[in-house]
């Protein structure tokens, strides 16, 4: 870590955006966006319920949301992610688990995407009133068949619809990190009393 590294403690538990220029260790609970020019360590105890933008990313404990990092991705393993993650160079080590897309093409999205996380450590007070969020890739389209006459199958031939959706591309339904969900059900609770 560099001499100007943030740690949010173990039992620290904080809400809202994190941006800035440094370098951010994280032990305790984080929910909300991070934005930080420098690198993000996320520790085996440590839980972000956000997106994470940075240029190295370390992660040894548990993520719901997208990993961009400017230069590398590491999941280390005990690492636990739900959600995309992005990078010219990515690292998965045996034992860690990670469901969602994986992107490591150099093509000037990595550069789009850090340039992005630099405007969202910085936002000018015009930018953040109307802030937008970040764009997706474009997802390929799929060639349609032209349509054929229907014809008549018997009953127990058919089978049943597919779910699809209008974008082209399936996607899974995100599964629940029994980690974050626990926590979360905490915060509540403690705010209840």
């Amino acid at each position: 870590m560099a001499a100007n590294a943030t740690v949010i403690g173990r039992t620290a538990r904080v809400r809202g955006r994190l941006s800035g220029d440094v370098d951010l260790k994280i032990e305790g609970f984080v929910e909300g966006e991070i934005a930080v020019t420098g690198n993000v360590t996320v520790d085996a105890q440590g839980m972000v319920g956000a997106n994470v933008h940075g240029r190295r990313l370390t992660i040894r404990g548990a993520i719901r949301g997208d990993l961009i990092g400017a230069e590398a991705v590491v999941l280390e393993e005990g690492a636990r992610v739900v959600g995309d993650v992005r990078a010219p160079r990515i690292a998965i080590a045996q034992g860690a688990l990670m469901r969602g897309l994986v992107q490591t093409a150099d093509d000037g999205l990595t550069q789009a995407l850090a340039t992005r996380a630099q405007q969202v450590a910085k936002p000018s007070p015009a930018a953040s009133r109307a802030a937008a969020p970040p764009a997706r890739a474009p997802v390929p389209a799929k060639a349609v068949a032209p349509a054929k006459a229907p014809t008549a199958t018997p009953p127990a031939a058919t089978s049943a619809p597919r779910a699809t959706n209008s974008g082209g591309a399936r996607r899974p339904p995100p599964p629940i990190v029994p980690a974050l969900k626990k926590v979360k059900g905490q915060l509540l609770k403690k705010k209840e009393h």
